[in-house]
């Protein structure tokens, strides 16, 4: 037995990074370390937190709802929580979006829409079973999620597991009719079941932004076709993008649709899968062969729910919108400086997101550049996780004029440095 931690930290090298930061508290945008250092989440902790750490709403009902009831099957059984959010998900998302399937992740999530997709062609006899998705994407770590994701460093050694996706042109400035016309093509040939996509914004592929209105195109090729349209919100919902969901500013409505980072306001894991009442009817059948085949032990959770509750009535009750404007419009009058500026390029902003690729020797997630980046950051007390040499920031809604200013001078500083 070593001294060394047995833990196995995700996305992390331990040979280069061998020891992790012991965290003891947040509260509101801000961590605090062990040894009494301050960070600014300036990533909202993977995108997850959206009114701050410790909000006391959200930390209120948790505790409430912990002397209730803590977890129950999910299969057979139900609770006031799970019902409850439930029909306030269907209130809120958009209109044709009728049934909630619960899951405990954003991988979970749209593990759950592709087998949604296929199980709805399936039932009606029809054999489409290729899954279109974009360039560039990442749809999370599990198997379905990997293969509709972009091939690469991520998931190189499990390729044996991942099955056959078609990629769609990601829809760069200027080339945004050849996406469409390769999605025409591709749905053409018969056998499509869906195309998932990440609206308006490729995450982790590097923070790509592309707008609406190539949206709304590629869900009007899907319905001409009679394709399924799955909307990857995990990351883009919750305001992230300026809007509640992302599909509102191209006047959207998916057909399946996946939820979950911001769903509890990123206090506890939860996800969910949301689809149109026909995709629910296709496995509603006396046939129990039709069921719908997926679950997980803590499917549901009571907590989980009460969390995500709390959090859609701080969404009512707070002024959230007018927070998520003052951070747009922060980053816009910021990024300004860089725009011009020959140690940047594809400087971009939509909502809450801000990001700009650093001029590097190497580029790429695998970039040397991305790891030092995060080193100089972590000094001056900022958590920034940069992909490679792209930098990006995506902070919690309650941050404030100073502590966005502390980024972006760090931004300035740490580009002299990397040279």
């Amino acid at each position: 037995m070593t001294s060394r931690s047995p833990v196995w930290h995700p996305f992390t090298q331990h040979a280069v990074q061998p020891e992790a930061v012991m965290i003891s508290k947040g509260e509101g945008a801000w961590l605090e370390a062990a040894d009494g250092r301050r960070i600014f989440d300036a990533i909202s902790s993977w995108w997850v937190v959206t009114h701050g750490h410790r909000h006391p709403h959200i930390m209120q009902a948790i505790k409430q709802q912990a002397d209730r009831l803590d977890q129950v099957i999910f299969a057979g059984f139900t609770h006031e929580p799970a019902e409850k959010l439930a029909r306030r998900l269907v209130e809120i998302t958009p209109p044709e979006l009728e049934y909630v399937f619960f899951s405990d992740s954003g991988s979970t999530s749209v593990e759950v829409a592709l087998k949604m997709a296929l199980g709805f062609w399936r039932h009606h006899g029809s054999n489409r079973n290729r899954i279109l998705a974009l360039e560039g994407a990442y749809h999370g770590d599990t198997i379905g999620g990997m293969s509709v994701g972009e091939r690469g460093v991520f998931n190189a050694p499990y390729d044996p597991l991942l099955f056959d996706v078609q990629r769609i042109p990601f829809p760069a400035a200027g080339r945004e009719q050849a996406t469409l016309d390769a999605l025409d093509a591709a749905c053409m040939k018969g056998d499509v079941a869906a195309l998932i996509v990440e609206p308006l914004v490729l995450g982790a592929g590097g923070m790509l932004i592309y707008p609406p209105h190539v949206l709304a195109g590629m869900k009007r090729v899907c319905a001409a076709h009679e394709i399924l349209f799955i909307a990857d919100e995990v990351m883009t919902g919750w305001g992230r993008t300026g809007t509640l969901f992302a599909c509102e500013q191209a006047d959207i409505s998916p057909d399946i649709a996946c939820y979950s980072k911001g769903l509890t306001g990123g206090s506890l894991p939860l996800a969910v899968t949301l689809c149109r009442a026909d995709i629910f009817d296709a496995h509603y059948s006396a046939d129990r062969s039709r069921t719908f085949f997926h679950s997980s032990s803590y499917t549901a959770n009571p907590i989980a729910c009460a969390a995500a509750l709390a959090n859609l009535e701080i969404w009512q009750r707070e002024p959230v919108m007018e927070r998520i404007s003052a951070i747009a419009a922060f980053h816009q009058d910021k990024l300004a400086r860089f725009r011009d500026d020959e140690r940047f390029s594809n400087v971009r902003q939509i909502g809450t997101i801000a990001a700009l690729d650093l001029a590097a020797k190497d580029a790429g997630y695998l970039a040397d550049i991305g790891p030092r980046l995060y080193r100089g950051f972590l000094a001056r007390g900022l958590l920034v996780r940069p992909l490679g040499n792209t930098i990006y920031i995506m902070p919690p809604y309650c941050s404030t004029a100073h502590d966005l200013d502390l980024v972006y001078d760090a931004v300035d500083e740490l580009a002299d440095e990397s040279d």
